[in-house]
């Protein structure tokens, strides 16, 4: 054989063989994975994003949100991103025809316009959150205002570790945020959250406004996304940005717990009652919730739960339409999956005393000895995690673990 004909030869093997190889590699690899892009978003998904009816001012109170319909419970697989990139969300005005919904108060049926408008596109991100090996999430829900207590969280019990100790994982923590209320202050804001972000690296961020019926929003938008970027952490702590959290006493409450485990404990309310008192910032009227009680759900100051229910739990919540209390919504979502929350005296989400004059609620050692107090001040706060860490002798120590 010529030297020509050899040269062919190899080079028709060679293409051969990089062909098969080539082959091969592409058919180990998901199609988003060989590309390093998330899939696109669902044929269902894209029909649920249609608009349809009066369009809505973008100034109003949710700022032109976007149609979702809800989801039947689900347990396949979800998006590998955040997949809500607009807003665009149309009120509900077939409600303007029921007599029973022209007796409300305004900012009920504006309410019950938009409680179809589930999800919204994210502003700030940080899946890299989750990397590696989680044991603990601390996630506190905080607003575009309130700085100084996210930087006194930082300086206190919102320490991130590399490690929980024996053997366990990092802990990670998070501030969940939507945008300012206020239009005129909002651009002023956001720049300098922006910059917060940048030192920190800290802030979930959604692009609806911060108002209190919108705790509800930040409760299914973090469990939609834990969901997507967390799969795999052990445990979650969620609390407000105004509580005092002993982490130790935490981890401690989590050494012989399992994270497969319906574990959702807190400062648990049993058959509590709707207030019906329109003076009450809790006040909820019979056409919204016309049953006695609530289900038993847990004080929305603080409460830990396992990943794995954690994740359970946003699929249960998306069968149910929103309510405008949030920490009773997640009750409402636990009773769903059959699971009751387990009360725990460490969790004191109404301060140690309900009394709040009482020596008790500034007492250090009674501090030393509980997982979550509610509330304090930034400088109450710093001033009693010194006491707590400090030289601090008591005459007797509390149980509560």
């Amino acid at each position: 054989m010529s030297l020509w004909k050899r040269t062919i030869y190899k080079s028709v093997c060679l293409s051969l063989a990089l062909l098969v190889a080539v082959t091969v590699f592409q058919r180990s690899l998901t199609p988003s994975q060989f590309l390093q892009e998330p899939p696109p978003p669902t044929l269902g998904l894209q029909k649920a994003q249609k608009p349809s009816g009066h369009r809505l001012n973008p100034d109003n109170f949710w700022k032109n949100p976007k149609d979702v319909v809800t989801p039947a419970p689900t347990f396949s697989q979800g998006p590998q991103a955040w997949d809500v990139t607009t807003i665009n969300c149309s009120a509900n005005i077939n409600l303007t025809h029921q007599p029973w919904f022209q007796g409300l108060e305004p900012h009920f049926q504006q309410f019950l316009f938009y409680r179809h408008c589930r999800y919204f596109p994210i502003l700030l991100n940080h899946p890299e959150k989750c990397n590696g090996d989680v044991y603990l999430l601390v996630v506190v829900k905080s607003i575009i205002t309130q700085h100084d207590r996210r930087e006194a969280i930082r300086q206190t019990w919102g320490r991130e570790q590399e490690s929980a100790g024996r053997g366990r994982g990092a802990v990670r923590t998070l501030f969940l945020l939507g945008t300012a209320s206020k239009q005129e202050e909002r651009a002023h804001y956001q720049q300098l959250l922006a910059y917060e972000d940048r030192i920190y690296g800290d802030i979930l961020q959604w692009d609806f406004l911060d108002s209190f019926f919108n705790l509800t929003l930040k409760e299914i938008h973090f469990l939609k996304w834990l969901d997507i970027y967390c799969p795999n952490v052990r445990f979650i702590f969620k609390g407000d940005d105004d509580v005092f959290v002993h982490p130790t006493n935490l981890l401690e409450f989590l050494a012989d717990r399992r994270p497969q485990e319906d574990l959702f404990v807190g400062d648990v309310l049993q058959h509590a009652r709707p207030i019906r008192r329109k003076d009450n910032k809790y006040y909820i009227p019979g056409v919204l919730y016309s049953q006695a009680s609530y289900p038993p759900y847990a004080g929305g100051g603080g409460f830990l739960m396992a990943g794995g229910l954690a994740r359970r739990l946003h699929h249960a919540c998306d069968t149910l339409e929103l309510y405008p209390i949030d920490d009773v919504f997640l009750g409402m979502c636990l009773e769903v999956l059959g699971v009751r929350p387990t009360a725990h005296e460490g969790f004191k989400t109404f301060g140690i005393s309900r009394n709040r004059n009482s020596r008790m609620n500034k007492e250090p050692c009674f501090f030393r000895s509980m997982l979550v107090v509610h509330k304090l001040l930034p400088t109450e706060l710093l001033a009693m995690w010194g006491l707590v860490h400090g030289n601090l002798t008591c005459s007797r120590k509390l149980q509560v673990l």
